[in-house]
């Protein structure tokens, strides 16, 4: 990157305006002048919590591209996901505390601590000893010294399936765990039970807990399983929505609204819709 001290920020512009080609720096130059004094307005204004929720929209639109299997597709949703790390680390960089070749240089370290047998002289045999490995060196480093603190350290923000599982493989690795996925499965028929008994009780209360409990069951199933939890949920959500659709074409085609039939009628509907697809 070129050296912009003794440039003024119309010769910075102008200078990152006319480039061939762009790379990092060039990024991190852009979103610096975006926030600038001549800068975009709404960009100035923008703080971490202010674009919180566009980092976690756009880390959802490129595991979309990826499910997609759309390269295209994900090289533009990367660039997304680029431009909000790129756009907090500049927030921090004008506010004196870190850089974005901060992020670059800690990361980078971790990465070779955590590789000991690339860049180091351990052996492992497989990727199950990489991951073990990388377990003891994550505890190590960030002082976890009982399990519990390893459960603590799983982001909160996560969203509730993918956090429950987390925290279930983790407790699993203090032996804090059910046998097999028959063993899992047998606490769904309990909180079942238990989710029936709070709804005859009328208590609200309890009905949240013990529903929570039941879905939680289903997570730690799951995990035994070897499925992902928020996957298996969204593919059951995708084909909900597909049948959905495809019964609401079946009411129309016979002249009738779907609002003006009753259960029984559009369990009909579905059923049928469930042949077709």
């Amino acid at each position: 990157m070129w050296n912009t001290a003794d440039m003024t920020l119309d010769e910075r512009i102008a200078a990152v305006r006319d480039l061939p080609r762009y790379d990092m720096d060039a990024l991190m130059e852009v979103m610096l002048l975006l926030r600038s004094e001549k800068g975009c307005p709404w960009d100035k204004e923008q703080t971490h919590r202010s674009i919180r929720a566009d980092f976690l929209e756009e880390c959802y639109e490129a595991v979309e591209a990826i499910d997609c299997d759309d390269p295209a597709m994900l090289r533009e949703e990367l660039g997304d996901v680029l431009l909000q790390v790129v756009f907090h680390a500049c927030i921090e960089q004008q506010a004196g505390r870190f850089t974005f070749d901060d992020i670059c240089d800690e990361l980078c370290r971790k990465l070779i601590v955590r590789h000991p047998h690339v860049f180091g002289d351990v052996t492992v045999a497989d990727s199950g000893e990489v991951l073990k490995n990388w377990d003891a060196i994550k505890r190590e480093t960030k002082s976890q010294t009982t399990f519990a603190d390893t459960l603590e350290g799983v982001s909160k923000a996560l969203p509730a399936l993918m956090y429950a599982q987390k925290l279930g493989k983790r407790a699993s690795r203090a032996g804090m765990d059910w046998d097999c996925a028959e063993a899992a499965f047998s606490c769904i028929r309990a909180e079942t039970d238990e989710l029936e008994a709070a709804i005859r009780s009328g208590d609200a209360a309890q009905i949240v807990e013990e529903l929570g409990d039941l879905l939680f069951s289903c997570v730690n199933t799951a995990r035994h399983l070897g499925v992902d939890a928020e996957t298996a949920l969204r593919n059951a959500a995708v084909k909900f929505k597909t049948r959905f659709a495809a019964t609401e074409q079946l009411v129309l085609a016979d002249g009738k609204q779907m609002q003006d039939c009753s259960l029984e009628v559009l369990d009909t509907y579905w059923a049928e819709a469930k042949k077709q697809l």
